[in-house]
């Protein structure tokens, strides 16, 4: 039994008693938001995942993933600014997506298949209903990827987030045999395949919105590079995630390293995973970019260069391969749904001691 009596005198009597949700914390809604993703998180159960969510902590049994002698590897990332367009244009369903997929991409780029995944919901003021859109939204992500939505957390924070504004971060696990970590030894010679992007994906945000603003656009308004979709539409199209189309590839033909192009673009992305005396040679004539990256080029005139570093300007993910292998690769990835592009290969470090060297022109 509680008592809520009290006989110290030592401060003054409120003529009302001050509850969490007076202070602008709902612990109702929190519960109702955790009754209502329940479905979404059991739908992404795989082997290994141990009880379900709620606990204080959640539990996966590598072993019975399928590995014997594994390294675990963790990447942690955030959806960035792109989540204010998604708050502003009302549109949250998909940046759970963007959410996991710039974790598990990463974890890909190591060889490691995505095992569990745990996200953090920061808001002002918790709205069951968009709390559920935007968890259900990182469990659509971990489907597509493969992997379990082990557990998260929920946080509203009034004073700290505005109103129902919000922040949205996770992180992901995943595993690999000890001989099959990536980056494997590239040289020069080997070839450089690249997988389309869907746009954007979730880097590059506090630009768009400062070039969408520039413009006087509406989210509502028709996007000029995709009139059949609203701006806001078009601007969130979810990150691509390559797991389920890659892996298969990893562990059938000799891919020796993985780009995942984030922000940095091309440009700083690709020499995160090759020697230090290899360089990428690229042609920009091999694809077309698709219709947004010009529109943002054309209002922004920022130029080929800094597109490419700061973008991924079509190409979301590049493999390196020999030459010899890069015919097999390009089969399993077309065979697995993928668009393949070959963008360029490797050749050494010239003098002038530059890491990506690019020929042909991104925008014609």
């Amino acid at each position: 039994m509680i008592d809520d009596s009290s006989d110290d005198t030592s401060t003054p009597a409120r003529a009302n008693r001050l509850t969490y949700a007076d202070a602008g914390v709902s612990i109702d809604a929190g519960n109702e938001l955790v009754d209502r993703i329940g479905p979404a998180a059991r739908s992404t159960r795989r082997p290994g995942v141990m009880g379900g969510i709620g606990g204080f902590g959640g539990l996966f049994d590598v072993a019975a993933a399928g590995y014997d002698n594994p390294l675990l590897v963790a990447a942690t990332d955030g959806v960035g600014t792109k989540q204010r367009i998604a708050f502003d244009s009302g549109r949250l369903s998909g940046v759970g997506v963007d959410l996991v997929a710039m974790c598990v991409n990463d974890l890909l780029c190591q060889g490691a298949e995505p095992l569990f995944f745990l996200d953090y919901l920061a808001t002002g003021k918790l709205d069951p209903e968009h709390g559920a859109a935007i968890v259900e939204s990182v469990a659509d992500g971990c489907l597509q990827a493969g992997c379990a939505l082990l557990g998260g957390e929920t946080a509203e924070m009034p004073g700290m987030y505005a109103g129902q504004d919000f922040d949205l971060a996770g992180f992901a696990v995943g595993a690999v045999d000890r001989d099959a970590v990536l980056p494997k030894p590239t040289k020069a010679g080997d070839v450089l395949l690249g997988l389309t992007s869907s746009g954007p994906h979730s880097n590059g945000y506090s630009m768009i919105r400062r070039i969408v603003g520039d413009t006087g656009l509406s989210w509502d308004a028709a996007a000029p590079f995709a009139l059949s979709k609203s701006l806001g539409e078009a601007l969130l199209q979810p990150t691509r995630i390559y797991v389920k189309q890659v892996l298969p590839a990893l562990r059938d033909a000799p891919v020796a390293a993985l780009a995942h192009i984030t922000g940095g673009g091309l440009t700083e992305n690709i020499p995160r995973v090759l020697p230090e005396d290899v360089r990428a040679e690229i042609d920009l004539s091999a694809w077309t970019p698709p219709p947004v990256f010009g529109w943002l080029n054309e209002n922004s005139g920022a130029g080929s260069a800094e597109m490419l570093r700061t973008f991924n300007c079509g190409v979301g993910l590049v493999l390196a391969c020999p030459e010899d292998a890069a015919a097999v690769v390009t089969q399993l990835l077309s065979d697995a749904g993928e668009t393949v592009i070959p963008v360029g290969r490797l050749a050494p470090v010239g003098d002038d001691g530059e890491r990506v060297v690019y020929t042909g022109a991104l925008f014609g």
